[in-house]
């Protein structure tokens, strides 16, 4: 899944977790604007 991803954001351990919530029924909560980008699944808070 990390390999398919775009290339949005250049950390790789946040791109793993990114990976992580769209394979499963999870939701992931960043402050991270950029990693907000990937999908609905990331959901940015402040």
């Amino acid at each position: 899944m990390v390999a398919i991803l775009p290339a949005i954001h250049n950390d790789p351990f946040d791109r793993m977790l990114v990976a992580q919530a769209l394979s499963g029924p999870f939701r992931l909560l960043t402050a991270d604007s950029i990693m907000a980008k990937y999908s609905d699944v990331v959901q940015l808070v402040t």
